[in-house]
């Protein structure tokens, strides 16, 4: 080839060409990512065959040189201590500007050696870990821009400068900071999670992250008929082949309608899925009662009762300054929504008990659902007969 070609390259100096080619490789990166890494190896959360993991490490390598041990063990160590000051990458601890543009740095200081062996376990010890993968990072990454300029020529320097920053921008900058200080939450999870959006097609569907957050194990992100799971669109398309199955899409749960015995069984079903519970609790019982309140409101107390379903549904260590004046404000101007409030506590006090002994959390259950009865609140009764049809599959274990 002469000077010309090398700066056209193989398939010409074309910016549709170009276009169309970032898309598609950095898309491949993403999806690498979502159902490789994070799903398939941090979670368990589906399986993979042989040949599909393989080829997902080898285009990782490629792509972004980043070591499957490594990146599984940070984002384990990063579930296991949400916000708190292990986390290795939280904006709610570092500020979400640091996280967003050294989220890579983050990363690479995410475990000491002891942590690698202990949230890296089960994670690829073959020869090409040992010999390529893991040693050689360097390698890989080169061989993707000597590809990238062999089609494209000059151009080819670009798109690969844009798949050397597709993960560090959009995963490290976007996921680990963004998701964690703006976006709307479906479920109060005990974590600052967010989905930035409803479609998560750019992330492979990592943009439904207060999703993840609330069920870590499920290989399925989207939650809500009106969301969109690219990375479980592809999970569902590999799976017509027998490339991938989903161990889990969510809590292990059934309900049976017009059953009114509380059981063991009911208990579990709504522990299991008690996040899904407190989201119905604030949109059955808390927002149709704080609209009552409003209507029968003076107009200062209006501004405040407005905020009622936002303020008193929210996670406690996501409460600042500004919402418990407002949470004081409106239990003292109105004292049917200080009942809900304080029952919405005390539920969530009933679930830490998940861990002692079954008869007490059997007894904790039973007496919440007789008091919320007893208060003569008619969408707590409604809400506990919706907790009581709660059971578990047939064949499932209850713990």
């Amino acid at each position: 080839m002469d000077l010309v070609d090398w700066w056209y390259g193989l398939l010409g100096l074309s910016i549709p060409k170009a276009v169309i080619y970032t898309l598609i490789v950095t898309h491949a990166t993403i999806v690498s990512v979502t159902i490789y890494l994070h799903r398939h190896m941090a979670h368990r959360a589906l399986e993979l065959s042989p040949g599909l993991s393989f080829f997902f490490r080898t285009w990782l390598w490629l792509t972004t040189g980043m070591s499957t041990k490594q990146w599984t063990a940070v984002h384990r160590k990063h579930h296991a201590t949400t916000e708190t000051e292990d986390d290795p990458h939280s904006p709610q601890v570092h500020g979400l500007k640091e996280i967003f543009w050294k989220g890579t740095e983050y990363y690479r200081a995410g475990c000491t050696p002891e942590e690698l062996e202990k949230y890296g376990k089960g994670t690829p010890d073959d020869w090409w870990e040992r010999h390529v993968f893991t040693p050689h990072s360097f390698w890989g990454i080169a061989t993707m821009a000597t590809v990238d300029i062999l089609l494209f020529g000059s151009v080819g320097i670009v798109i690969w400068a844009v798949q050397m920053l597709w993960i560090p921008v959009l995963a490290a900058g976007v996921i680990n900071g963004v998701c964690h200080a703006v976006g709307y939450r479906n479920f109060e999870t005990p974590d600052a999670a967010t989905n930035v959006v409803h479609w998560g097609i750019l992330i492979g569907g990592e943009e439904l992250h207060n999703n993840h957050h609330t069920y870590p194990n499920s290989a399925k992100f989207s939650v809500k008929p009106w969301e969109f799971d690219m990375g479980w669109f592809w999970i569902r398309l590999f799976s017509v082949f027998g490339l991938a199955k989903a161990r889990s899409t969510g809590p292990v749960v059934a309900r049976e309608r017009g059953k009114v015995q509380i059981d063991m069984d009911t208990v579990w079903g709504a522990l299991n899925d008690r996040f899904r519970v407190m989201s119905q609790y604030a949109e059955s019982v808390v927002a149709p009662l704080a609209r009552l309140e409003v209507r029968s409101a003076d107009a200062a107390t209006k501004r405040i009762l407005r905020r009622a379903k936002s303020v008193l549904c929210r996670e406690e260590m996501l409460v600042g300054e500004r919402e418990r004046r407002d949470i004081k404000a409106i239990l003292e101007s109105s004292p049917i929504l200080k009942t809900i409030y304080e029952k919405r506590l005390e539920l969530n006090a009933v679930w830490a008990k998940r861990g002692g002994s079954r008869e007490d959390l059997l007894k904790a259950f039973k007496d919440w659902c007789v008091e919320a009865e007893n208060t003569g609140i008619q969408a707590l009764r409604d809400f506990v007969t919706e907790l009581k049809s709660y059971t578990m599959p047939l064949g499932r274990a209850t713990a």
